[in-house]
């Protein structure tokens, strides 16, 4: 059975066009259509990631992953390992899982999960992508995504709840990355595709490029983008031209710390398959790792968004990068840019207070 995050995971490369605008059809004509682009793509390799999230075993209760009323049928579904597994320790409980697309922690993946254990109750309210789209954006709101410093306590932002440490190349040495107090969600990213095929990356000018010592975000160059989120206004800026999350890191690993006693639990989410994570609250630390683990072979059209670094292509000659501008400045800028269309204005006669 394919869930989601699996079809997403198969189809990003050659259908990196079509997310988040129309699924590819079961008729015939869409499945000769499709089989035809299969016939001509070409083959590409992508980076394998894998997460190892390691705690002390609980005195009382279970730290298990909580999935949306079943277990996601990912292919790298993430669950303990055995207690004759080379990565069991005594004494703590290890779990396993791994990733192509993107590993998400925080505000979207508590509203994905949302969505994902509705649907599984109510199945026949989701009858269209349009209708699935109206109740993830509801559930956004009933959330607190859209009103996040209203109704999401400061205490569970990403900052106040983990450290975060990353190995920017092979070898290298671990550095704590220093992230804003506002991030509520966090996105590590290896395709550029993400909720509805968004990339949150965006392409950096070449001085941001030059100044952080940032390259292309290749999908087999071993590292992976880190962007962060604060709301979901924040993310809506994706809509706009040129629009991007706040870029925190590239890296070769990443390292969560979740503080002691922090929270009780949080949301976590892999390759579009969310669960509920419960965390012990008296007990060590509990460390979320995420490290490369080798590349598989996908197929990718001609018009794929995904660069191969063995096949590097500059941008088309009609596309411009974004304006230069200071790091520090960067959250600004997003939000200039937010509504600067006319398509993405408020019109005069909605009332604000009822979108949230």
């Amino acid at each position: 059975m394919l869930t989601i995050g699996n079809l997403k995971v198969r189809c990003d490369m050659q259908f990196s066009d079509l997310q988040g605008k129309k699924n590819p059809g079961t008729d015939s004509r869409a499945v000769e259509s499709f089989l035809g682009q299969v016939k001509k793509a070409k083959e590409m390799k992508i980076d394998s990631w894998h997460i190892l999230m390691r705690m002390k075993a609980p005195k009382e209760g279970a730290c298990d992953p909580i999935a949306p009323l079943e277990l996601p049928h990912s292919l790298h579904a993430f669950h303990r390992v055995s207690e004759t597994d080379s990565l069991n320790m005594e004494g703590y409980h290890t779990f396993r899982g791994g990733f192509w697309n993107y590993f998400s922690m925080g505000m979207d993946a508590q509203v994905s999960y949302a969505f994902h254990t509705e649907r599984k109750l109510h199945p026949e309210k989701f009858t269209n992508q349009l209708v699935n789209q109206g109740t993830y954006a509801r559930l956004g709101c009933t959330q607190g995504w859209f009103a996040a410093s209203l109704f999401h306590p400061a205490s569970k932002n990403i900052a106040q709840v983990a450290k975060i440490s990353v190995m920017k190349k092979v070898g290298g040495q671990w550095e704590e990355l220093k992230i804003s107090n506002s991030i509520r969600s966090i996105v590590c990213l290896n395709l550029p595709s993400f909720s509805g095929g968004f990339n949150p990356w965006g392409t950096p000018n070449a001085k941001r490029r030059r100044d952080r010592g940032l390259t292309a975000p290749f999908v087999d160059d071993r590292l992976i983008e880190i962007v962060g989120f604060r709301d979901a206004w924040h993310g809506l800026v994706l809509l706009a031209p040129k629009g991007h999350g706040t870029r925190l890191a590239q890296a070769h690993r990443i390292r969560f710390e979740f503080h002691k006693g922090a929270a009780d639990h949080t949301f976590m989410r892999i390759d579009g398959e969310p669960w509920k994570q419960p965390l012990p609250v008296d007990d060590d630390t509990v460390v979320v790792e995420i490290s490369h683990l080798g590349q598989v072979k996908m197929l990718a059209t001609d018009n794929c968004k995904s660069k191969s670094c063995e096949h590097p292509t500059p941008p088309p000659a009609h596309e411009t990068e974004e304006p230069d501008s200071n790091e520090e400045e960067e959250e600004g800028e997003e939000w200039k840019k937010f509504g600067a269309a006319e398509t993405f204005r408020i019109p005069d006669d909605v009332d604000i207070s009822q979108l949230s």
